[in-house]
């Protein structure tokens, strides 16, 4: 199972995606297999970290800025050269196993957008694979 989705965006956020991730594999009906969540943007990505405390989203952009500010001496024309770096360090996908009809996820993990370009409407992927 595909299922594409849309998802309107701040300047530069953490948007917790875990429950939608969540519907698309009780949707598929898949018990056993794996979830890969893709994002298509060369200026946002997708992770996995806490869901407990909204400040770890906040200390890790404050920490991927603090080490690629806006302000650096980028050639890029398009001045968005440290979201594009952010994006490729944070990655574009992430694969999570399903076991009994759920997301293998620890205790505090979250599966987040990462906007680092926005606001935009962005795209993302969920694909259900049993096996």
């Amino acid at each position: 199972m595909l299922k594409r989705f849309s998802l309107p965006t701040e300047s530069e956020e953490m948007i917790d995606i875990t429950r939608k991730v969540a519907d698309c594999v009780d949707e598929s009906g898949c018990r056993e297999g794996y979830c890969l969540i893709f994002c298509p943007h060369t200026t946002a990505a997708i992770t996995i970290n806490e869901n407990a405390d909204p400040d770890v989203q906040r200390d890790i952009l404050t920490g991927l800025a603090r080490y690629l500010p806006h302000q650096a001496d980028f050639l890029h024309g398009e001045g968005n050269s440290c979201a594009h770096i952010k994006s490729s360090l944070v990655g574009a996908s992430e694969l999570v196993m399903i076991t009994e009809g759920r997301l293998l996820l620890g205790t505090w993990q979250g599966i987040y957008f990462c906007e680092f370009d926005g606001p935009r409407t962005r795209t993302f992927y969920v694909k259900v694979v049993a096996g």
